[in-house]
């Protein structure tokens, strides 16, 4: 039994009485064995599976608990409780009762910029409004870290000289809010809004316990889900020193304050290390220990025998310390798989990255831009999303953005018109239009009032000349500010859709997308973009390279796309599973975001000078000296056996001296350690 496998502080946080509990769990101390323990005690005491509630950080944690649950009390028991994390439970809870259709932040802000383009800033030298995306994302961060507070209130207290733009902040939130609910769109933060208003409705929480794995990460949010719920019995497991998300909201005071927020709450700590030897917790600790102990804790080790002591490499300039720690993998003898390199800024992945393939050496990437976020395998759902519900605005806005002189505004306004004449449809409109007018004029919102954004229509004759016969003279060409080049776009949309009109298994829809001149044409633009020198000349050997790249990454999603049948079910796993996916093998090329709750045997710890770790501009922007030590917490804690700290003392390229990160010296490690590297 799980209980059994505990030792006594495990066992003891494991089995305590339903109630409110805390239970501090720092790097290596056995969390995961103790959180499926405490399911089996729950179990154990009679209590229905379905009265289980896990919300985790990642849903693959969720799986693996569960998982190991279901070893122990069969798979069928297992499958009863309800896991996974917060927008994952919300999802599925919304799905189900109120057919929501769940969009990727990518989509969603096109649909924002399109709204947002519309208006007319009266911009003056002492305050620029904030840029489209700027706006989406301070909206999202408002959404998720403040407590009871209207935007215009957080906006004056983060931003007091965007209060002149406020009400056309606010129009845009409000038309953004309403064509969500009106195409039945949701993001992120709508799942989390929506689940706790549809919580806080019910008489009585359906979970006899809820269990929050990584607590310190809980953002004001989250944590008001956990209040709508009310739920007699909270299990919270956590560590303060490693909160590392508050870019992202997260407020470590919800941890701190637990004891004030439930009075009658018990704190448990778990005290034994099973991962790192205690030279590499003993550096761990005594950086982090600069920060305020919130709650106290002092680790054992338990690893016995000799260990390695961490390492700090010196090198002369920023590039010979990547290709020198590319070479010390190279001939190190130690299994890629085996080996991480965490960084601080993606910007470090890329030379990194690039030194190891100079010799050879494998890798793959998390942290940075992900698979399913390159722009040819958004596309790519996308038209497979136009095709699967005709009725997804965002998806053809999207596709549409990129013929050349059209972008997201004139696109929604093709989409528009397109369900105009298609009478609710968009493939209806496309083949077989009405007589309707696809377009009515349009106002612009403006500090100074309203005007017509639209003058007069075109012929829609006046690209028939290389428009296929079916489809000259559609009504949708009667737009203003089409171009021709624009035209010759659509055409090409128009014959991709002839063709894929109709098929629902996935891996035919991507094979005719694949081969389609529309897509291509579009791939051709992206692989131009990557190969364009500095100087703006063209490296047609990067090129090359750019598309070889491209291929891949269809062929790779095409393979996935093989274990479904239904072009749906596809887009769903794809929705949910992208942001935790990777591709490749070898060397684990890591942000310390995306290292998170994995070890390795051998760890590399780059680019430690002062201002890129800590990172100063971050700190400078709201961030602190605290988050970051905490960051540089977690990078090291991911090492079981050996440890390597690296910085370099100038970048060449940008003429630049650094110095020793203070965590250095707060470690230690330049007394008397450093070695020059050649």
């Amino acid at each position: 039994m799980p209980l059994s496998n505990l030792n006594t502080e495990q066992r003891q946080a494991a089995t305590a009485p339903l109630g409110h509990n805390l239970i501090i769990a720092s790097a290596g101390t056995g969390k995961t064995s103790t959180i499926v323990g405490r399911i089996a005690h729950l179990l154990s005491l009679g209590i229905e599976p379905s009265e289980i509630l896990l919300l985790t950080f990642t849903n693959k944690a969720s799986s693996e608990m569960i998982e190991r649950v279901g070893k122990f009390f069969g798979k069928e028991i297992a499958q009863k409780i309800e896991a996974g994390t917060f927008h994952s439970v919300a999802y599925r809870y919304l799905k189900e009762h109120f057919a929501v259709l769940l969009k990727q932040p990518r989509e969603l802000k096109i649909l924002f910029k399109s709204i947002y383009d519309r208006r007319v800033f009266m911009e003056r030298d002492e305050a620029m409004p904030y840029s489209s995306q700027y706006l989406f994302e301070f909206y999202s961060l408002f959404l998720n870290s403040s407590k009871e507070e209207e935007f215009g209130e957080y906006l004056e207290r983060k931003a007091p000289a965007q209060m002149r733009f406020l009400p056309i902040y606010e129009g845009i939130f409000e038309e953004f809010n309403t064509l969500k609910r009106e195409y039945r769109y949701v993001d992120y933060n709508d799942l989390l809004l929506l689940y706790r208003e549809e919580m806080g409705k019910l008489s009585s929480c359906p979970y006899s316990e809820i269990l929050c794995d990584e607590y310190q990460d809980t953002n004001p949010l989250q944590e008001s889900i956990l209040k709508a719920l009310n739920p007699k019995s909270l299990f919270c497991v956590g560590d303060y020193d490693q909160s590392i998300y508050a870019f992202n909201g997260a407020d470590i005071s919800i941890i701190a304050n637990f004891t004030h927020t439930y009075p009658d709450a018990q704190v448990f700590t778990l005290v034994k290390n099973y991962r790192s030897t205690s030279a590499i917790l003993d550096l761990a600790n005594r950086v982090i220990s600069k920060n305020e102990r919130i709650y106290p804790k002092s680790l054992e080790v338990v690893k016995n025998g000799e260990c390695e002591i961490p390492k700090l490499l010196i090198y002369d300039e920023l590039f010979l310390q990547y290709q020198g720690i590319a070479k010390r993998i190279a001939m190190g003898g130690v299994n890629f798989e085996d080996i991480a390199i965490i960084f601080r800024n993606n910007s470090s992945a890329d030379g990194i990255e690039a030194s190891l393939r100079e010799l050879g050496v494998s890798s793959k990437r998390k942290g940075g831009r992900s698979f399913f976020e390159t722009k040819e395998i958004a596309l790519l759902l996308d038209i497979c999303s136009c095709f699967f519900n005709p009725k997804d605005m965002m998806s053809y806005i999207h596709t549409l953005s990129y013929g050349k002189g059209i972008g997201n505004s004139i696109a929604k306004d093709i989409y528009e018109g397109l369900m105009r004449v298609g009478e609710g449809s968009v493939m209806r409109g496309l083949f077989s239009p009405n007589d309707s007018k696809p377009y009515t004029p349009k106002a612009k919102q403006t500090q100074a009032g309203l005007f017509d954004d639209f003058f007069s229509l075109e012929n829609a004759s006046r690209f028939n000349s290389m428009l296929e016969v079916e489809f000259a003279s559609h009504p949708i060409f009667e737009h203003p500010k089409l171009v021709s080049e624009g035209a010759k776009f659509l055409n090409d949309f128009y014959l991709l859709a002839k063709r894929g009109r109709g098929v629902n298994n996935p891996t035919e829809l991507i094979e005719i997308v694949q081969k389609s001149a529309f897509f291509n044409h579009i791939m051709q633009d992206f692989a131009l973009q990557r190969a364009k020198n500095k100087d703006g000349s063209l490296d047609l050997a990067r090129k090359e390279e750019a598309l070889e790249r491209i291929e891949r990454k269809v062929d790779l999603l095409k393979n996935l796309s093989m274990h479904y049948e239904d072009l749906g079910r596809f887009l769903n796993a794809m929705v949910l599973g992208g942001a935790e996916a990777s591709e490749g093998s070898g060397v684990n090329l890591l942000s310390i975001h995306a290292s998170k709750g994995l070890e390795f045997k051998e760890v590399y710890v780059i680019d430690l000078m002062e201002g890129r770790f800590p990172n100063t501009k971050l700190m400078s922007k709201g961030g602190s000296l605290e988050e970051e030590r905490r960051l540089f917490y977690v990078a090291v804690t991911r090492a079981k056996e050996r440890l390597f700290l690296s910085y370099a003392k100038k970048d060449e390229l940008k003429s630049i001296d650094y110095a020793p990160s203070i965590f250095l010296y707060e470690a230690g490690m330049v007394r008397g350690r450093e070695k020059e590297l050649d």
